[in-house]
């Protein structure tokens, strides 16, 4: 098992030793994320996202899974597993809307604010189908009906459903976290990631400078700005911050129990792609929201409509799909969808990622959310995500088989 940031030293004493001061140069960087992921509003500036007036309290009947197991590359592995194997921070588990398995690791509490790194793109889509089931957003609009200082850009003839799906033409690489030559590790840094260079643009300016490797609407290709823009467009639409939009239009309906925030780069650019930082108890909310179809208790949150499209298992989604880097000969249907990853359209089964191993995961055959946060010593470990996501999926299965028998 990884050790804790206890166990760690990081940041204990005062000042803390040289070789266990986390700063805003290696937070991202092992061994130091183990106490940065916990603690991000200590590095980046964030706004923030009060806990709703009235919570709506998760009913507990915590279960013994220690006898689940779970096979992966031809051995048998069990829940403690996943947490040992994955680095994980906190995990909680709703089966037919009870909570019945929680994890914290030391150092972590029910209160601690995690950060959910791209999780929180799912946060900001699901804030646009709420504003557009009211008519005040409008996903077949231009990007440049938001924000007209980008014509003439690469963003002209670019729509907000292009960027729901990743599906514009932008060049911002991201297949390597760790290239500092790419043009994403420079955006990430431009927003406010990572120490910025003197001569660095604003966000605003650099997403006016980008260019295009292709025609918009053709391929899916993953990229973050893409949600940053989508963010900057929200708080265009509704002239209010994207962190107070998301309090009163999702955290305090969806009855939050602690606060959360949103970290925000220079001119208070939110960094609405991965920058959401929030409890697993409330992630877990989140999820089991969109496992009711957009509502909590009597309240529809969500429109139901924006919630069922993502099991659309649209043609077009799914072999824009296909054509993309993250294609999978075994897993045919997969598709990207309203920044949602999409396992099975037919069968609402479908998750909101992050890298370092975040994750909430709405599985609806057998009425059952996951979240889980996790401190991966490395941005995207191949070998981590497909046994954590085996492990996941087996022990859903699980809980269905168990309810059916």
């Amino acid at each position: 098992m990884a050790k804790s940031w206890i166990e760690l030293g990081l940041m204990t004493g005062w000042p803390p030793p040289a070789d266990k001061t986390v700063t805003l140069a290696n937070y991202d960087q092992a061994p130091f994320q183990r106490w940065s992921f916990i603690n991000m509003r200590e590095l980046i500036p964030s706004a923030l996202i009060p806990k709703s007036p009235v919570t709506k309290p998760l009913r507990r009947n915590i279960r013994d899974l220690s006898d689940f197991r779970f096979a992966h590359n031809g051995a048998d592995h069990s829940l403690a597993d996943i947490l040992d194997t994955t680095y994980v921070d906190a995990m909680m588990v709703i089966h037919n809307d009870e909570v019945i398995f929680e994890h914290f690791e030391q150092g972590v509490y029910p209160s601690t604010p995690h950060i959910a790194q791209s999780v929180t793109k799912s946060f900001v889509a699901t804030l646009a189908g709420i504003l557009i089931g009211r008519g005040e957003f409008d996903a077949s609009k231009l990007v440049t009906d938001y924000l007209p200082e980008l014509a003439g850009t690469s963003w002209d003839d670019c729509d907000l459903q292009m960027v729901l799906d990743m599906r514009t033409g932008t060049a911002f690489d991201e297949s390597d976290y760790e290239d500092a030559d790419s043009e994403s590790f420079r955006g990430f840094r431009i927003l406010g990631w990572l120490p910025r260079l003197a001569d660095d643009p604003t966000p605003a300016q650099y997403i006016a400078e980008l260019k295009n490797v292709r025609e918009h609407n053709t391929i899916f290709e993953y990229r973050s700005i893409l949600t940053d823009v989508l963010g900057w467009c929200l708080e265009r639409a509704a002239q209010e911050p994207l962190a107070e939009l998301i309090a009163h239009e999702i955290w305090a309906p969806m009855g939050a129990e602690f606060d959360a925030n949103m970290l925000v780069g220079p001119l208070s650019f939110p960094m609405s792609s991965g920058g959401l930082c929030l409890s697993i108890s409330d992630l877990a909310r989140f999820g089991l929201m969109h496992l009711h179809g957009g509502r909590v208790g009597d309240n529809q949150v969500v429109p139901a409509e924006w919630v069922a499209d993502l099991s659309n298992n649209d043609e077009a989604l799914i072999n824009a799909y296909k054509a993309s880097t993250h294609a999978e000969e075994d897993k045919p249907g997969n598709y990207y969808h309203n920044q949602w990853w999409v396992y099975d359209g037919p069968n609402q089964i479908y998750a909101g990622m992050g890298i370092n191993g975040q994750q909430v995961y709405v599985h609806t055959p057998s009425n059952t959310v996951i979240a889980k946060f996790s401190s991966w010593p490395r941005p995207w470990i191949d070998e981590l995500a497909d046994f954590s996501q085996a492990g996941l999926t087996a022990l859903c299965e699980s809980l269905m088989n168990g309810a059916e028998s």
